[in-house]
């Protein structure tokens, strides 16, 4: 298979002592990402085992209001 423009041009400046831009890449540019594993029931349940552990018993869906009364005052 033939080489690209721009691997010829990676190599030749690995071999004239340059860094190789290869090494920037990404960990996850080499992983596999086809192979995908659903979270079970144990590890769900697990990740939110402690979320809105402190909430107010009247705000059980975790939500709240806020009123603001902002009055303007024009002096000329």
């Amino acid at each position: 298979m033939a080489k690209s423009a721009a691997k010829k041009l990676r190599e030749k400046a690995v071999r004239e002592g340059k860094r190789n831009p290869e090494c920037n890449r990404s960990p996850f540019a080499h992983a596999d990402m086809r192979t995908r594993k659903t979270k079970t029931k144990k590890e769900q349940l697990y990740r939110s085992k402690y979320k809105n552990r402190y909430s107010d018993e009247n705000r059980r869906d975790g939500s709240f209001f806020m009123y603001y009364l902002f009055k303007s005052s024009q002096s000329d």
